[in-house]
C-alpha cells in the first residue's frame, strides 16, 4: 500500500472534476416565459388576448393574481408603459390556477406550479407597433422566494380591414432583469423565448425603409446565461455522488486513515457473526452522519459552516495537529492508543453490540476528513440549504455509501490487513513512509490557516523548503541511510523500494526549482499561492496597487493581491465603477484562499500566453476571496437576506454575495457582467481546457461588443 505525493496528485483529477460538476448544478432556473396573441390575426381597433405561458421549475410555484394583495406576497401584475399602439382592455386574468390556505399568509391564495397562464385582452390601436411594459411577480418554494420584474417587448402587426386576413407574428423580446428587492437576485437572467440577442440576419425590425413583410423575424434560441451543467437528472446527480465519494477515498487527509481505522477492529471481534455485524454498524454510521448530520447542518447552517470548517484556523490548526500526531507515531516516536478508560468503556459496548464505540469511530473519521471532503459535500449541501431536500439527501446517501465501502469492507475482513507483517519488515516500512508523507500534509492545513489569516509564518518558498527536506529524508530512509525505532535489519535494498526512493528525489529535484519562483504545475493548488513567494529570479507577480497605473487607491491592495501580474480590484464596486471608466466587460473572480482548485486555474490556466493576455486587456478584474476573515468597519455590515445572519467580514460579505445574486458557493467561479451587471457569457467553474476558458473570455467580450 506504499504510495507517494505524485500519485496522489494524479489520483486527485477525478475528485477536482467532481467538484467542478458539483459546482455547476447549483443554480435554480428562473421561471421561462412566453408570449402570444390570440386571435393570431390582428385588427385594428378589436380586442384581442396577449397570453403569458410561464413554464415554473420543480419545487417552485408562482403566486396568482386573483386573491387579498393585503396578505402580503406579490400579485402577478403586467404594468403596461404609456403607447398609442394599444390601450388595457381589462385587468390581466389568471386561467385555472390552483387554490389554498396559507398558514404563513393567513388566508386564502392562487398559485400555479409547473405551468400557468395568463391572459391580457388589449385593444390594438395601430396597424403596427411593440406592447412595452414591465411583468411583475413572485416565485416561491417551501423555504425562499425570488421576485422578478421582466421587461417585455412584443411587436406586433395588424389589419386596418377587420375584414382582411391579419398576418401578423409577435417577435418576443424579454430583457429579463430577476430583481429581488433587496438586492440578491439582480444579476441572474431570467430565460425566456428570445432575447434581445437572439433576433439576427439584419437589422432590428421596425427600422424606417422596412416594408411590412421585412418586419417579420425568425427568433432563435436565445442564449442561455446559466451554468453549463445546470439541468440533469436526479439519477445522474446520485451517480455523481457516489463517484465523488470513491474519489474522495484517495484524497490526502482521507487514504491514510484507512489502515489505522480499520486496526481499530482487528482483533476485537469473538466471534465471525459479530465482526460483520460490528463492521456494518460502522458502515451504516459513515452513511448515517453524511446523510442526517450533512442534511441538518446545510438546513440550519447553510454552505457558510462549510466554509467555516475548511477555512478557520480552529480546524486547520487541530487537523494540523492530528496530523503532527500521526506522523510521529507512524515514525515510531510512541504508539498510538486510546485511553484505558475509554477502551473500557468501548469493551463493555462491544459486550453488547458495540454501537456506541463503532459509531464514534465513524464520527471520527468523518471529523478528521471533512477538510478534504468538505468542499465536495458543501457542493452538495447548498441545495439543501436552497429548498430542494429530497436532492441532497439522496446525494448525500450515495456519496456516504461509497465512502463506507472500502471501510466496512476491510472490517469485514480483518485478516486482509493482517496478513501484512505484525512487525518490522514491509509493514513498518510502509508505517513510516506514512508518517512522512502525514508530515508533509500536514503543514497544508497549517498553510491554509495562515493565508487566510495572513500570519505570514509558511509563504510558499518555505513551504517547500519544508517539503523538500521531508522528501528528502524520506528518500534517505528508502535507500536505508536513516534508521528509526522498530525498523528491521536492512541487509539489501529491493528493486520496488529502491524505484519509489528514486521517484521521491525525482520529486525532491521538481520542486527545487520552486524556491526561485518556478511555477510547479503539478503542485499547483498545494502549495502557497505564487503571491507569496519571497524569492523569485523573474518578477512575475506584481501586487494590484502597483499594477495600476491611474494612482486610484485600491481597496484592500495593501492586503490582498492577484497572481501574473494581472491589474486588478477587490471590491466589487470599484471595480464595477472601473470597467465603465475603462469600457470593459466586469470579470469577477470568486475565488478563496484555501481553494485548491483555484490556484490550479491561476497555475495551469491563467499563466497560458492567450489567456494571460486577455486577462490583462481586456477585462477588469475583481477578485473576491470568501474566505478573507478582515473585519469591515461596523457601518459596513448588514444581515443578509438569505440566511439572516450579520455579515461583518469582507469573505462573508463576499460568499453571500455570489450565494444570493448566483445562487452559487463554489469556487473557483467566473462571472463576467457588462456595464448593467448582466451577464456576458455563461459563468464557469472549475476547468483546466484552456482553450475553453480562451472561448469564454472571447464571446464575453464579443457580447459586450454587440450590445455597446
Amino acid at each position: 500500500m506504499t504510495f507517494n505525493s505524485k500519485k496522489i496528485g494524479i489520483f486527485l483529477v477525478p475528485v477536482f472534476l467532481l467538484i467542478s460538476a458539483f459546482a455547476q448544478a447549483q443554480l435554480v432556473k428562473p421561471p421561462k416565459w412566453t408570449f402570444t396573441f390570440e386571435p393570431k390575426e390582428l385588427q385594428v381597433g378589436e380586442t384581442a388576448n396577449l397570453v403569458f405561458e410561464v413554464q415554473i421549475p420543480i419545487g417552485w410555484y408562482v403566486y396568482s393574481n386573483d386573491f387579498d394583495e393585503d396578505l402580503g406576497p406579490w400579485l402577478t401584475k403586467f404594468i403596461p408603459s404609456d403607447s398609442e399602439d394599444f390601450s388595457i382592455a381589462s385587468n390581466l386574468k389568471a386561467i385555472n390556477p390552483k387554490k389554498k390556505f396559507d398558514e404563513i399568509w393567513e388566508g386564502d391564495i392562487t398559485y400555479f406550479m409547473g405551468k400557468g397562464r395568463f391572459e391580457q385582452p388589449i385593444i390594438i390601436q395601430s396597424t403596427s407597433g411593440v406592447i412595452k411594459g414591465t411583468l411583475r411577480y413572485q416565485m416561491c418554494n417551501d423555504v425562499s422566494c425570488t421576485n422578478f420584474e421582466d421587461d417585455i417587448e412584443i411587436r406586433f402587426i395588424a389589419k386596418e380591414s377587420s375584414r382582411s386576413a391579419a398576418t401578423s407574428e409577435a417577435a418576443v423580446i424579454t430583457d429579463s432583469k430577476a430583481n429581488l428587492e433587496e438586492g440578491p437576485e439582480k444579476l441572474v437572467d431570467s430565460a425566456t423565448e428570445a432575447s434581445p440577442f437572439g433576433l439576427v440576419d439584419g437589422p432590428a425590425s421596425g427600422e424606417a425603409g422596412q416594408s411590412g413583410d421585412e418586419l417579420k423575424q425568425t427568433p432563435v434560441e436565445p442564449q442561455d446565461f446559466t451554468t453549463e451543467g445546470e439541468t440533469e437528472s436526479l439519477w445522474g446527480f446520485i451517480v455523481l455522488a457516489f463517484l465523488a465519494g470513491l474519489a474522495a477515498l484517495v484524497t490526502p487527509c482521507v487514504f491514510p486513515m484507512i489502515p489505522m481505522t480499520v486496526s481499530f477492529f482487528t482483533g476485537r471481534s469473538k466471534s465471525r457473526a459479530q465482526g460483520i455485524r460490528q463492521a456494518m454498524i460502522y458502515g451504516i454510521s459513515i452513511i448515517s452522519i453524511y446523510t442526517v448530520a450533512g442534511t441538518a447542518v446545510a438546513a440550519i447552517q447553510g454552505p457558510e459552516f462549510a466554509n467555516w470548517l475548511a477555512t478557520h484556523w480552529i480546524p486547520n490548526v487541530f487537523f494540523f495537529g492530528i496530523f503532527i500526531v500521526f506522523a510521529l507515531a507512524f515514525l515510531g516516536m510512541f504508539e498510538l492508543n486510546l485511553p484505558s478508560s475509554f477502551v473500557n468503556k468501548i469493551d463493555a459496548k462491544a459486550e453488547k453490540g458495540g454501537l456506541g464505540g463503532v459509531f464514534f469511530m465513524a464520527f471520527t473519521l468523518v471529523l478528521v476528513s471533512f477538510s478534504c471532503t468538505g468542499p465536495i459535500v458543501g457542493s452538495i449541501l447548498i441545495s439543501s440549504a436552497g429548498g430542494e431536500l429530497v436532492k441532497p439527501v439522496l446525494g448525500m446517501f450515495a456519496f456516504g455509501l461509497a465512502f463506507a465501502i472500502p471501510f466496512t469492507l476491510f472490517a469485514i475482513f480483518p485478516e486482509w490487513m493482517q496478513r501484512l507483517p505484525k512487525s518490522g519488515g514491509w509493514l513498518n516500512t510502509v508505517k513510516v513512509v506514512l508518517g512522512f508523507l502525514e508530515l508533509a500534509l500536514a503543514f497544508k492545513f497549517l498553510s491554509i490557516a495562515d493565508l487566510v489569516y495572513h500570519w505570514g509564518i509558511l509563504d510558499r518558498d518555505i513551504f517547500l523548503a519544508i517539503w523538500i527536506v521531508i522528501f528528502s529524508a524520506l528518500g534517505f530512509y528508502l535507500l536505508g541511510k536513516i534508521k528509526l525505532p522498530h525498523d528491521s535489519k536492512l541487509d539489501y535494498i529491493g528493486v520496488p523500494r529502491l524505484l519509489l526512493a528514486l521517484l521521491t528525489f525525482a520529486f525532491v529535484v521538481h520542486m527545487i526549482p520552486g524556491l526561485w519562483g518556478a511555477p510547479l504545475k503539478i503542485l499547483s493548488g498545494y502549495l502557497p499561492p505564487i503571491t507569496t513567494q519571497q524569492f523569485k529570479l523573474e518578477e512575475g507577480i506584481t501586487s494590484v496597487k502597483s499594477a495600476n497605473t491611474s494612482g486610484e487607491v485600491i481597496k484592500y491592495g495593501d492586503l490582498l493581491k492577484i497572481p501574473h501580474g494581472i491589474p486588478g480590484y477587490f471590491d466589487y464596486e470599484q471595480a464595477l465603477a472601473a470597467a465603465k471608466k475603462e469600457g470593459k466587460p466586469l470579470l469577477i473572480d470568486f475565488t478563496g484562499h484555501g481553494c485548491v482548485n483555484c490556484r490550479k486555474m491561476e497555475e495551469n490556466v491563467w499563466v497560458d500566453p492567450q489567456v494571460l493576455k486577455r486577462l490583462r486587456e481586456d477585462f477588469v478584474m475583481v477578485a473576491l476571496y470568501i474566505d478573507e476573515r478582515l473585519e469591515l468597519p461596523e457601518s459596513e455590515w448588514y444581515t443578509s437576506s438569505y440566511d439572516a445572519k450579520m455579515k461583518k467580514t469582507l469573505g462573508k460579505q463576499n460568499a453571500d454575495f455570489q450565494i444570493t445574486r448566483f445562487n452559487n458557493n463554489a469556487q473557483p467561479y467566473y462571472v463576467i457582467l457588462d456595464h448593467q451587471e448582466q451577464l456576458l457569457a455563461k459563468p464557469r467553474g472549475y476547468n483546466t481546457d484552456i482553450a475553453a476558458f480562451v472561448e469564454f473570455l472571447d464571446g464575453a467580450n464579443r457580447e459586450f461588443e454587440m450590445r455597446k
